[in-house]
């Protein structure tokens, strides 16, 4: 059905009234009399500093990724989360919580109480196209909860996972207006991207990037619960009678799953029941619990995902072995938070501190496709894995050499009683978390179930009202948008609370839903797990029906028996799509990463020829020189002995990428093919003792439209060809969301087993060129 303008205009928009606050306020000046000395003045007076309202709240929000409603123990599922759990025993659960299903969406509508695409992020900021909602840029027009109370007077903190900078802007040189010190946040400790190695972290302090730590039982979500410790720590000591609000946004579970070893072994055999058996328990442990209504449903496995007991021995091995990786990836998390809840409880303010911990920015991830992977950018280059790839490496999976990710069936079972998962808004598997909330000082309840619907824009302004602050209308000289979200803090305390939140529309990559009043309708574009993303017509595709308020799990399709209220809803979800920047839908899956089929801005855009007169590291891939689907030779001028090691130029790392280095006096040139093939040339001598030119030649065998083909590679020295070989076959689309090119050493992971990073050159090397062929 397409949209009519009657369908358009069916919800006309009136503007929320809201206060005329302003932000800053007008500069202090003096009043005073001021005479021609000290003596014949008025005493001076100081401009104070802000100052929230009496009482106002330390509020520490935190944010799982990647976790699906019925993955931990608080909710009733198998991962056990005891810090999860003594939380909810000093608060409440919200059961019926959601997010938009993809994690740059949910945290822009988190931090500013907008929906998605109003606040510029309706995909994740590697995929974003340029229309008004799809920039991954959040508008000065939607300022943040973290800008307006540091301008009331609180510390803001942002520790961990920054997926709302646009990609093109995370370089060394910036700009820095969209990087969380610049979107209200006092001090920022974490990584500019989707995901990274969990123990080779590259991370940043405010804007500079820091020295990877070389402790050997280094985990980045130990790192990140220190980090958050240190600091509140530090605002004890020195303002104790400043409320502060800190932002923990952990990297776990999102991929890579890696884990320490000893949290792994924890969970030997614990899911060689399979996924439908998981399902099955964790659907009677919620319902015993509470956590979800008795008389809820659990929702069929969708056709497309295998049976467990349809599986080989080997499949079987690797698969519960998959889950146990995961499962202690997330059991280890939740300790790494129970420190810092634990540190709360010995602050003075502890009782008068708010705790709000959202157990997922969407479902479980079915990034990992039907049979797993070693490596999830294999997903994003639209390489379905095998698991016979696979098997050889099951030993490896957890540790740092690979990005691995369990199947999407697990995603599904993690998901229970819910149908898919992340990316799908259209239905609760993608988009319903729980939420844990405790706050002493008002909260009494143990263990209380909330259902009213809540939204993740509705945190915003629910700390606004608990906060006791009025929502600005402009902020640093720009009008905002009211906010979208409503707040909730009725129901904090009031378990009957009437529901604030009342409508509300999801898309995510043209999966299409929409809830009011009970009711809601879904439309699915695509299985999660399938890259091939063509033939599909908006006008044309399927919407099913559900009573939500009568059918907790949405298992129940009305779309037959109720097909005016429907037609309604359809109706009403394409209102909403034009009202909040929702359209043009785009389906597209993997090509989007790519700057130049997008035309996504990149500093090095347009150039042909790069010069790097010394070694320099840390430059993102979504600011880097371009490599893929095209020729290009690496040239430089170094000066070595008969042995000499180091990286000259590398861009990407254990997920994909290429590397020229120096091994032993001898060069080397290698492709990553995602983590599946590894593609090595050396020379056939070595580089002789003294000054030299060297290079590495790779002609790209593809036309200009045709990606991740094969091609030939020359390595010279003194412009003599000492190496030659073939590639096979080249990464296509991406090489990594968090390793960067870096000259003179390697910063992240190894490109191949010949060498270990840091890799730092060994001699003198200047004058690097790059230079690349359309």
């Amino acid at each position: 059905m397409k949209p009519t303008i009657f369908m358009l205009l069916l919800l006309v928009y009136v503007p929320r009234a809201f206060a005329q606050e302003v932000l800053p306020r007008p500069e202090y000046r003096f009043k005073g009399v001021v005479g021609t000395t000290f003596k014949d003045s008025d005493p001076a007076k100081f401009p104070q500093p802000a100052k929230p309202p009496e009482g106002a709240p330390n509020i520490l929000l935190v944010l799982i990724d990647d976790a699906g409603f019925g993955q931990f123990a608080v909710s009733g599922g198998g991962v056990p989360s005891p810090n999860m759990e003594k939380l909810a025993e000093k608060g409440v659960i919200y059961n019926r919580f959601h997010t938009t299903a993809l994690c740059s969406p949910t945290r822009a509508a988190l931090l500013t109480g907008r929906n998605h695409q109003s606040s510029g992020t309706g995909i994740i900021t590697e995929l974003a196209t340029g229309y008004d909602g799809y920039t991954g840029v959040i508008p000065k027009s939607t300022a943040t909860i973290a800008e307006i109370l540091r301008q009331n007077g609180y510390a803001t903190a942002w520790i961990g996972k920054n997926h709302n900078t646009p990609v093109y802007e995370t370089g060394p040189l910036g700009p820095f207006d969209h990087w969380p010190t610049g979107l209200g946040f006092n001090y920022f400790y974490g990584f500019n991207a989707g995901d990274i190695n969990q123990f080779k972290a590259d991370l940043i302090e405010n804007l500079n990037p820091i020295e990877r730590p070389d402790d050997p039982n280094y985990h980045l979500s130990a790192d990140l619960a220190d980090k958050t410790i240190a600091y509140l720590q530090k605002a004890e000591a020195f303002e104790p009678e400043k409320p502060w609000f800190v932002y923990l946004a952990l990297a776990a579970t999102h991929s890579p799953h890696q884990a320490p070893k000893e949290w792994i072994d924890k969970f030997k055999g614990k899911f060689d029941m399979g996924w439908d058996k998981y399902r099955e328990e964790t659907f009677k442990r919620q319902k015993e619990m509470g956590v979800i209504p008795a008389d809820a449903k659990l929702t069929t496995r969708p056709k497309s995902l295998p049976a467990w007991e349809s599986l080989n021995a080997d499949q079987k091995k690797l698969y519960s072995h998959m889950m146990e990786i995961f499962a202690a990836y997330g059991a280890h998390a939740d300790a790494q938070v129970g420190r810092v809840m634990d540190y709360v409880k010995t602050l003075p303010d502890a009782e008068n501190t708010m705790i709000i911990y959202i157990v997922g920015d969407n479902g479980s991830s079915a990034e990992g496709g039907l049979e797993g992977c070693m490596n999830e950018i294999a997903f994003f280059n639209a390489h379905e894995t095998t698991y016979e790839e696979v098997l050889p490496h099951i030993d490896e999976l957890g540790t740092e050499k690979h990005f691995n990710h369990f199947p999407a069936e697990w995603a599904w079972a993690m998901n229970t009683p819910f149908q898919w998962t992340k990316q799908v808004a259209s239905h609760l598997g993608g988009v319903r978390n729980p939420m844990i909330i405790s706050w002493p000082k008002k909260i009494k309840e143990s263990k209380a179930i909330r259902n009213q619907f809540t939204h993740v824009v509705d945190i915003a302004p629910t700390i606004l009202e608990v906060v006791g602050l009025e929502e600005p209308n402009m902020v640093n000289g720009v009008p905002q948008k009211p906010m979208e979200g409503r707040s909730f803090m009725e129901s904090l305390t009031d378990g009957k609370a009437k529901e604030s939140h009342t409508m509300q529309y999801f898309e995510m990559f043209a999966n299409r839903g929409i809830y009011k009043d009970g009711w809601w309708a879904a439309s699915l574009s695509f299985e999660p797990w399938n890259p091939v993303r063509d033939n599909y017509d908006p006008f044309e595709a399927k919407w099913e029906l559900y009573n939500i308020d009568k059918d907790f799990s949405q298992a129940t399709d009305l779309a037959k028996s109720e097909p005016a209220k429907l037609e309604e809803l359809k109706a009403l979800w394409w209102a909403q799509a034009s009202k909040y920047n929702v359209l043009p839908l785009d389906w597209r899956g993997a090509e989007r990463f790519s700057a130049e089929m997008t035309g996504k801005p990149n500093p090095s855009a347009g150039r042909t020829h790069f010069v790097y007169p010394s070694p320099i590291s840390g430059l993102p891939e979504a600011t880097a020189p371009d490599l893929k689907n095209k020729s290009f030779s690496i040239t430089a001028d170094v000066e070595v002995d008969e042995n000499s090691n180091g990286m000259i130029f590398t861009q990407g790392g254990n997920t994909a990428g290429w590397a020229f280095y120096l091994k032993d006096g001898q060069l080397y040139f290698s492709h990553n093919y995602i983590d599946l093939k590894r593609y090595t040339i050396n020379s056939t001598s070595k580089v002789p003792a003294g000054k030299h030119e060297v290079k590495a030649d790779f002609t790209y065998n593809g036309g200009e439209k045709e990606f991740g083909k094969s091609g030939t590679v020359k390595l010279l020295v003194d412009g003599k060809v000492v190496g030659e070989g073939k590639i096979d076959q080249t990464t296509p689309i991406k090489y990594s969301l968090d390793e960067t090119q870096d000259i003179g050493m390697d910063g992240g992971t190894p490109i191949d087993d010949n060498y270990d990073t840091p890799f730092h050159f060994k001699g003198n090397l200047t004058n690097i060129r790059l230079d690349l062929s359309r």
